[in-house]
């Protein structure tokens, strides 16, 4: 015998860029190029068991609904579109019960020309991406909303430490106090529950700037933090990050990162002619590829003791 114990499906890869149009100059204009994700949960069991397609909404349906919302509602910031995503879904249809939306923000920047911001020109700014990850129940309980950003790579060439660490007959690492550092920045926040409990709450924050300044802060507060702090490892200097955007932050609950350590190997090139590179005399490097190291933490609020 068997049975079904998790269903959930969807659009995914629906690509969405929207223009916004300043009606007090035509000419200055924003973009926002998003990927979303939209996954349904309910009453479904028949078209995976019985064959029965009639509870299915089409994936079609669910894509053609993400461009309607894209064109009806604000998309800035993806938290207020994702929840304008998901609260449709679970009120439009009262079989299903859950959404789940996923949105990846692509970074376009505007840049000057002769001398000040383009109207409307962007160039895209790295490989860098906002997300959102937004769950909604249709029994009345908070949205779940979880942001951040993603492939932020980010290197400083002195300024890094590790050693200290602890020993036994496998270690063959030299413990150092100068080194490069260097990730692919992953971070992510999750809001707290009672703040994001309804459409409305989200819009509002959004109306504030309270996602955006997240983002911003949290963005800002990580390249600050990895560029200034003599690091004693990648985990103290996550851990530092987390601590200050939570004290940032009020309406944020938990901070995760997850960090590659991309190592640069020293080269010795005193094979040639008795060159130095290494050392203090080390200007050279090899970039590993891989193994890397990946260190990941979520820090979270204290909570009081009795």
């Amino acid at each position: 015998m068997s049975q079904l114990s998790a269903a959930r499906y969807g659009k995914d890869n629906v690509r969405v860029l929207k223009v916004w149009r300043d009606p007090n100059d035509p000419k200055r204009q924003e973009v926002i190029e998003l990927t979303v994700c939209a996954l349904l949960e309910g009453q479904i069991e028949e078209s995976y068991t019985q064959a029965d397609n009639s509870p299915i909404v089409p994936t079609d349906t669910v894509k053609n609904t993400i461009y309607v919302h894209a064109k009806q509602n604000d998309v800035w910031p993806i938290e207020q579109y994702a929840a304008s995503l998901a609260n449709h879904f679970v009120t439009r249809y009262p079989h299903i019960h859950a959404a789940h939306i996923d949105i990846i923000q692509h970074r376009w920047s505007r840049y000057n020309v002769e001398g000040k911001p383009h109207p409307h020109s962007f160039l895209r700014d790295g490989q860098e991406v906002r997300l959102v990850s937004v769950s909604k129940k249709d029994d009345g309980s908070p949205f779940q909303i979880k942001s951040g950003l993603k492939d932020l790579t980010v290197l400083k060439s002195t300024g890094s430490m590790f050693y200290g660490y602890h020993l036994c007959e496998y270690t063959t690492l030299k413990p150092t106090k100068d080194r490069i550092l260097s990730t692919d920045i992953d971070a992510c926040w999750t809001w707290t529950p009672s703040k994001v409990a309804t459409l409305g709450q989200v819009k509002q924050l959004a109306k504030e700037g309270v996602f955006d300044n997240a983002y911003n802060g949290a963005r800002h507060i990580t390249l600050e933090t990895f560029a200034l702090e003599n690091s004693a490892s990648v985990q103290a200097t996550m851990y530092n990050m987390s601590t200050a955007i939570l004290k940032e932050f009020s309406q944020i609950d938990t901070v995760s990162y997850s960090l590659p350590n991309k190592h640069y190997f020293e080269i010795d090139l005193s094979w040639h002619k008795g060159l130095q590179n290494t050392g203090k005399d080390a200007e050279v490097y090899a970039p590993q590829s891989n193994p890397n190291g990946l260190i990941k933490s979520t820090v979270s609020r204290a909570t009081a003791r009795l």
